[in-house]
């Protein structure tokens, strides 16, 4: 998958492609993937395109703040020949139409009171200032279906917070995966799959481990770059 990228400003990571690998692990309990999918906070595309490529029977949707992701989100859909209704402004305030089945998202969840870049374009995309968690949580509460099911990815020293919320928006937490940078260092990334109004009894996959002792991708690693499969292509569009 070919994605273009801006040359000065926030780029997809590997927390992109960890998700999307830990949402495909979870529908294979699903017999059937069908249905709305909104990608909250798009950026380049990335994350929505890779789960409508691997599922057809998903109609995708976006929904993105800024105008050079907007951009971005429609050259990749139309360079990978992928449809997608594309919803401009924020996720908070935009009046979508319609409820979802999915709604899948990498949000910005570093804490306000940190030093902040000064690119206004990373700031966005980086901090929660822009999309609060409960704000985020509060109103994927209200565009998913009675059963629509939630993934995301968030600073794991957040975990706290982060079920406090989902119980309080009527969220069940149905799976959860912490991402580790090395054996011996502490999560830094929590994976989760909630769903509304759902009593299932929670599962917690086996740690994700990005390097190996010799600070080499570890095979899991590898596998999931290897099934992501996407080329970057770095523009200036300013």
């Amino acid at each position: 998958m070919v994605l273009y990228q801006p040359m000065n400003g926030y780029c997809y990571n590997s927390d992109t492609h960890f998700l999307y690998n830990f949402i495909c692990e979870n529908f294979k309990k699903y017999k059937n993937i069908k249905g709305e999918l909104l990608d909250i906070g798009s950026g380049s595309g990335i994350l929505g395109l890779l789960i409508a490529k691997d599922y057809s029977k998903i109609t995708l949707n976006q929904c993105e703040i800024q105008k050079m992701f907007q951009f971005f989100s429609s050259k990749n859909t139309q360079t990978n020949k992928i449809d997608s209704n594309l919803y401009k402004g924020s996720f908070e305030e935009v009046e979508f139409g319609k409820v979802f089945d999915y709604c899948v998202s990498n949000p910005p969840f570093y804490h306000g009171n940190v030093v902040k870049s000064e690119n206004e374009s990373l700031k966005i995309a980086r901090y929660n200032d822009s999309l609060p968690l409960e704000g985020f949580i509060k109103k994927a509460a209200k565009v998913l279906k009675n059963d629509g099911k939630f993934f995301f990815c968030y600073d794991s020293k957040q975990i706290n917070e982060i079920i406090v919320l989902l119980n309080k928006y009527k969220f069940n937490l149905e799976a959860l995966q912490f991402v580790h940078p090395k054996t011996t260092k502490d999560a830094t990334l929590i994976l989760v799959y909630a769903r509304r109004n759902s009593k299932s009894l929670t599962k917690i996959f086996n740690p994700l481990i990005v390097f190996d002792e010799n600070n080499d991708f570890t095979q899991e690693v590898q596998s999931i770059y290897k099934k992501s499969s996407t080329y970057s292509i770095k523009v200036d569009i300013e």
